[in-house]
């Protein structure tokens, strides 16, 4: 993962863990955030190929969450000014297609496997356990998280462009 998506990366697992929260205590929330975080990667990799893409959507800014919290019923307003400046870096088509691999496992392994295939991961499948192939422990921890039904809402802004991005024979840039 390029450097330039840290930011991105935290910022759209954040809000997935907030819209989609973990039940439970402290183990439960760090399995949902460990999760969340692996379908982000995995999205941002796929929708920033490049070193110059990474860098573009450092410079100009992903977007926000306001139409994220919008179809979720979300209030993203509250609390003190700046204290939810970090939603100014969900992106929105990451947050949709982590949706759309936290809820469709064929699809996860799908993306994992082409950005194996792209060279854009490294130790893959390994790096993305907790993404492909959750434990009971895991399962409980994200069960809002990987419920398919509660993420329509957010997985289907962005499917189709997912689901092109994995077309077999196309491939991805390294």
């Amino acid at each position: 993962m390029h450097a330039e998506l840290s930011p991105v990366v935290a910022a759209t697992a954040q809000w997935l863990t907030r819209a989609f929260p973990a039940g439970g205590g402290a183990l439960a929330v760090a399995l949902c955030e460990a999760q969340a975080r692996q379908a982000v990667t995995v999205a941002a990799c796929l929708r920033y190929p490049t070193p110059m893409d990474a860098a573009l959507v450092a410079m100009a800014g992903p977007g926000g969450s306001a139409r994220l919290d919008w179809v979720t019923g979300a209030d993203g307003a509250t609390g003190e000014p700046g204290e939810h400046a970090w939603r100014t870096w969900v992106d929105e088509v990451v947050a949709s297609w982590a949706a759309c691999l936290l809820g469709d496992p064929g699809l996860a392994a799908l993306a994992v496997t082409a950005l194996a295939e792209a060279g854009r991961a490294t130790g893959a499948p390994a790096d993305f356990r907790r993404l492909l192939a959750p434990d009971e422990s895991d399962r409980r921890a994200a069960a809002l998280l990987r419920h398919p039904d509660l993420l329509a809402p957010v997985a289907e802004l962005h499917q189709p462009q997912l689901l092109d991005r994995l077309k077999p024979g196309r491939t991805l840039i390294a």
